[in-house]
C-alpha cells in the first residue's frame, strides 16, 4: 500500500504521533494537513521523548522528509521555537527534511491575543481553547484577511500587507475588547525575529508532493485532534477550526489529487478529553484519578489534566465512520493492567430511548452511557509482543472493541515507546 492517512478517532489525544513515529519507517513523506500549534503530538524513541506541535512526527526520522501543507496554521513564531528545541536536542531540522508549503496562511501576532480575550469574554460558557490562536486564525483566512508564506519572498508587498491587516486588526483590539494596539516597530520585529528565520524552508510544496508520487514515494497524512474536534463533523462548538478528517489530507497537504489508500484510526483503551464539551462516558472521583494517573493523562500543549473516561464505543464507531477509517490501532492498552473490572460504555440513553447512534450534538447534553463491565487481565503486558501472549482477558477487551464498531485492529501499543507493540494483523 502507498499512501496513508493517521487520524484520531475520538477527541483527540489517541496517540497519533506515537503511530506516525512508529509507520514512518516504512513512508517517505509525512505531511501536517490541519491545524496548528494547538496540537500535542507525544513521541518517545532513542533521540528521547519529545512533545511537538507544528512539527510533523517524522522529523524525528532520519531519512523522512516531512512537510507543513496550506492546511496548517502556520505560526512563524512557534515553529521557529520548536525547531530550535529539536535540534538542541540533536534533531536535524533543515530544508532538506522540513519543507513549508509557499501556499500556507500565516498565523499573525494578534491571534493569540485574540484567542484569550474572547476566552476571557465568554467566561464560563468558554470553548476550551489552548489560546494557540487557531479559531481567530481561520476565521481571519477565511475572510482573506491573512498573508501566505509564499509572500514573504515579496518582502516590500508583505510588509505593506500585513501593516493593512494590522490598521484592520488594531480596531477590534481596541473597540471591542479595550486593548493596546499593535505597531510597526513590533510587526517589524517580529518579521526579523520568526519569519526571516522560516523563509529557507518555504517551497512549492504541492508540486514537491506530485513529483515524489510519480516517482513512487509513499506519504503518509498526518492528522491532529479526532473526529470529535472536526470543524463539520464535531461536537459543535466545542471543536477545532480545521477539518481533522481524513477526507481533508488531500486538499490541506496541497496535494489535492493523492489517493488515500490506507485510513489507520487511533483509538486509546479508554476515553479522554481535554478542554470543554460533551463526555458521556466521563468519569470522576477516585476512578477517574485513579486512571488519570496511570495514564500520565495532561494536554502535552497545555498541561492541563484531561478528562478520563470508559472507552465509548458509540461515539467510537461514529469517529470511524466519518474517518473512513480502513483499520484502527489500539493505543495504551497496559495502562488498564490494573483494573478488575474495565467499563465500557455500549449505548447511551437519550431521553429515556437507548440508541448506539451518535446523536446531533445538541442532544448529547440529555444523554446517559450505558456500561458494561468486561474482565480485567490484573498484570503486566508492557513486555508483550505477541497477540497469542496477551492475556485471554485483554485479547477480548480487544476482541470486543473491533467486533462492535467493526473495523479490524492491526496495532495494539502496550507502551510509549517505539517497540512496544504488538502487530494483531500478521501481514500488516
Amino acid at each position: 500500500m502507498k499512501n496513508c492517512a493517521v487520524v484520531g478517532i475520538n477527541w483527540g489525544d489517541e496517540g497519533k504521533g506515537r503511530m506516525v513515529d512508529l509507520l514512518t519507517e516504512d513512508y517517505d513523506i509525512v505531511v501536517r494537513y490541519q491545524g496548528g500549534g494547538n496540537a500535542g503530538h507525544t513521541v518517545i524513541n532513542e533521540k528521547g521523548k519529545f512533545a511537538l506541535h507544528l512539527l510533523p512526527s517524522g522529523i524525528l526520522r532520519d531519512g523522512v522528509i516531512n512537510v507543513l501543507g496550506n492546511g496548517v496554521a502556520l505560526d512563524p513564531e512557534n515553529l521557529w521555537t520548536e525547531m530550535e528545541q529539536v535540534t538542541s536536542r540533536g534533531v536535524a531540522v533543515t530544508p532538506e527534511n522540513l519543507k513549508i508549503s509557499d501556499r500556507a496562511s500565516l498565523l499573525l501576532p494578534w491571534h493569540r491575543r485574540l484567542d484569550e480575550l474572547e476566552e476571557m469574554r465568554l467566561a464560563d460558557k468558554k470553548y476550551g481553547s489552548t489560546k494557540q490562536g487557531i479559531a481567530p486564525f481561520y476565521s481571519d483566512k477565511a475572510q482573506k484577511k491573512t498573508l501566505l508564506a509564499g509572500e514573504l519572498f515579496y518582502p516590500e508587498e508583505f510588509r505593506e500587507h500585513l501593516l493593512e491587516l494590522m490598521e484592520w486588526k488594531n480596531l477590534t483590539l481596541t473597540r471591542i475588547y479595550g486593548e493596546k494596539p499593535y505597531t510597526e516597530t513590533m510587526l517589524d520585529e517580529w518579521m526579523d525575529a520568526y519569519c526571516e528565520k522560516i523563509k529557507p524552508f518555504i517551497c512549492d510544496t504541492g508540486m514537491y508532493l506530485r513529483e515524489a508520487s510519480e516517482q513512487g514515494k509513499k506519504i503518509l497524512f498526518e492528522a491532529q485532534l479526532g473526529s470529535l474536534r472536526d470543524l463539520d463533523y464535531g461536537i459543535c462548538p466545542y471543536t477545532t477550526s480545521s477539518n481533522a478528517i481524513a477526507a481533508y489530507a488531500p486538499i490541506g497537504s496541497g496535494f489535492p489529487g493523492a489517493r488515500l489508500d490506507r485510513v489507520l484510526g487511533i483509538v486509546k483503551a479508554y476515553s479522554t478529553c481535554v478542554g470543554e464539551g460533551p463526555f458521556v462516558s466521563e468519569m470522576f472521583g477516585e476512578a477517574a484519578e485513579r486512571l488519570r494517573e496511570a495514564g500520565a493523562e495532561y494536554g502535552a500543549k497545555t498541561g492541563r489534566p484531561r478528562r478520563v473516561g470508559a472507552l465509548d464505543l458509540v461515539a467510537t464507531a461514529y469517529g470511524i465512520e466519518v474517518q473512513a477509517a480502513t483499520e484502527i490501532a489500539v493505543t495504551k492498552l497496559d495502562v488498564l493492567s490494573n483494573m478488575e473490572k474495565i467499563p465500557v460504555c455500549t449505548a447511551y440513553l437519550v431521553n429515556g430511548k437507548k440508541t448506539s447512534r451518535f446523536p446531533f450534538p445538541a442532544a448529547l447534553k440529555d444523554a446517559e452511557p450505558v456500561m458494561e463491565y468486561l474482565d480485567g487481565w490484573m498484570c503486566d503486558i508492557s513486555g508483550i509482543r505477541k497477540w497469542e501472549q496477551l492475556p485471554k482477558e485483554a485479547q477480548n477487551y480487544v476482541t470486543y472493541l473491533e467486533k462492535s464498531v467493526g473495523c479490524p485492529v492491526t496495532y495494539i501499543s502496550v507502551g510509549p515507546e517505539r517497540d512496544c507493540i504488538i502487530l494483531k494483523d500478521k501481514e500488516k
